[in-house]
């Protein structure tokens, strides 16, 4: 059974780890080459802070497994993290996540827009959630990203 929570600085190596076992879908190189200050941003020192400040709200899903997907917004309104360990794509684990942080952040006030940056691979899945791109493609620090927005009632 999988179960949501919000995370703890106590889930900053779990989280890190998450994250880093699915680099090659948002590294412009398999093996991270040219990545090394972006993927800096996900150790467990980096998510610790994250976790730590007043400015993210992170979830964890976890079933008998562990650690099976993570979702943070930043500032109640960017979508700053999404990740779903690779047993658990194409189940509606993204989705779930997505929509727990969603509806948090409303109910901390946010009027019903927001953003993302969007690796390539997940591009299909952030436009399933009624996410548009904003602007052009954007490559940098080793990664590639597509700026999106949602406003909702407007999808």
């Amino acid at each position: 059974m999988m179960r949501i929570r919000l995370a703890t600085p106590a889930d900053a190596e779990a989280i890190s780890a998450l994250i880093l076992s699915v680099s090659r879908y948002f590294t412009l190189h398999p093996d991270g080459a040219g990545a090394e200050e972006f993927l800096a941003t996900l150790s467990p020192d980096a998510i610790h802070g994250y976790l730590s400040s007043p400015d993210f709200v992170y979830r964890v899903a976890e079933d008998e497994g562990g650690l099976a997907g993570v979702v943070a917004v930043r500032e109640n309104r960017h979508l700053y993290h999404l990740f779903v360990a690779p047993a658990g794509h194409r189940r509606g684990l993204a989705r779930r996540l997505w929509t727990e942080a969603m509806e948090a952040a409303l109910h901390a006030g946010n009027p019903g827009e927001f953003t993302v940056n969007s690796s390539l691979y997940a591009l299909p899945v952030y436009e399933r959630f009624g996410f548009v791109a904003t602007g052009p493609r954007v490559e940098t620090m080793g990664i590639a990203f597509v700026p999106m927005r949602l406003v909702l009632g407007r999808a």
